[in-house]
């Protein structure tokens, strides 16, 4: 399959810290050939954290340990209720790393009398007594950049009053606002990339971080798939080249499968574009990425999309106008079909 990537509009370099990763745009022509393109670098983002408590006495929180996972329920008025150990390779919110017992410190800040942490004390905590020991307890294997985060777990109020001063550090995968949300399987059986389902739209805000928004919103990308690079780079660490190299096509053929063929991507005005991942989020555990549709500007940004690009052109709008017209070409010849007069 040919490359969607013209010699003449060469991809550009665009820096997105939230997709955690280089990425990469082709930009699909009037003739599909074969090319090279610029190598983009994007920096990346740490997923937001909320630090949980508990709002009641749990019978099993003091029980927890390494390796334990933990559940529990959210009320409408967001108070926690039910909590509890579960089976990891269920679902649950909370994968177990460390016990921490604070009464042995020595000092008074967590002594009989001391006051609960506060939530910024809570985040001092994470840094200083979770995050090291957390890694420890994957071998070394974190993407602090995908989809889990280290986080804290303390006693309830009621707890802490009568004297238990243990602090769980652990891993949980968090939505859009730092609420943790099931996950299943334990962390270091996982793929740790941050990605996004085929279909959403995402837009970019001042501080660089990708939020999902439905796509009558405005955004600037629109996700066609996700693709697991594991099984493609299996025995070694792939740098960004081999990546792109590889996704190149694969995205070609995904923008064209999630719009209905070749001649739906050329009319619809949009490019392929896919994230790659680095070599240090690719050794913490992260294998997969994502490919999807933008309109890139001449000054190296994303246009503003609104509109779904599967509803067509009388549908989207690029930066306000409706796609450009596409100049017409002659048909693409399906790589199957034969010369005419060819032997059959």
């Amino acid at each position: 399959m040919a490359s969607p990537v013209s010699r003449t509009l060469a991809g550009r370099a665009f820096t997105i810290a939230a997709l955690a990763g280089a990425v990469g745009i082709g930009s699909y022509s009037m003739v599909a050939e074969n090319g090279t393109r610029e190598q983009p670098q994007a920096e990346s983002s740490t997923t937001a954290t909320k630090e949980t408590s508990i709002s009641e006495t749990p019978t099993t929180f003091t029980t927890a340990d390494q390796g334990s996972c933990l559940t529990w329920e959210v009320k409408d008025d967001g108070s926690i209720s039910n909590f509890e150990q579960a089976d990891c390779e269920g679902p649950h919110r909370f994968e177990v790393a460390l016990r921490e017992d604070l009464g042995t410190y020595p000092t008074s800040e967590f002594g009989p009398d001391a006051a609960m942490p506060s939530q910024t004390r809570q985040a001092q905590l994470r840094e200083e007594l979770c995050g090291a020991a957390t890694v420890r307890y994957l071998d070394g294997k974190y993407d602090p950049n995908g989809r889990y985060s280290i986080a804290p777990i303390l006693p309830p109020a009621s707890a802490w009053e009568k004297g238990d001063r243990t602090m769980l550090c652990g891993l949980q995968e968090t939505d859009r606002n730092g609420e943790p949300v099931f996950t299943s399987g334990y962390v270091a059986d996982q793929d740790q990339a941050r990605v996004f389902e085929t279909g959403e739209c995402l837009t970019i805000d001042a501080a660089n971080t990708l939020t999902p928004v439905e796509c009558t919103e405005p955004h600037q990308l629109e996700i066609t798939a996700t693709v697991d690079l594991k099984p493609i780079f299996a025995d070694h660490t792939p740098n960004v080249d081999e990546q792109d190299a590889h996704l190149g096509d694969v995205c070609t053929a995904a923008a064209q499968d999630y719009l209905g063929g070749e001649e739906n991507l050329y009319q619809i005005g949009l490019d392929p574009f896919w994230t790659t991942q680095r070599t240090e989020a690719w050794e913490g555990g992260s294998r997969s990425v994502n490919c999807a549709l933008v309109a890139p500007r001449d000054g190296g940004e994303f246009a503003e999309l609104v509109g779904s690009a599967v509803d067509g052109r009388e549908q989207l709008l690029i930066d306000g106008a409706a796609p450009p017209e596409r100049p017409d070409r002659r048909p693409l010849r399906e790589a199957s079909e034969q010369p005419s007069g060819a032997a059959q």
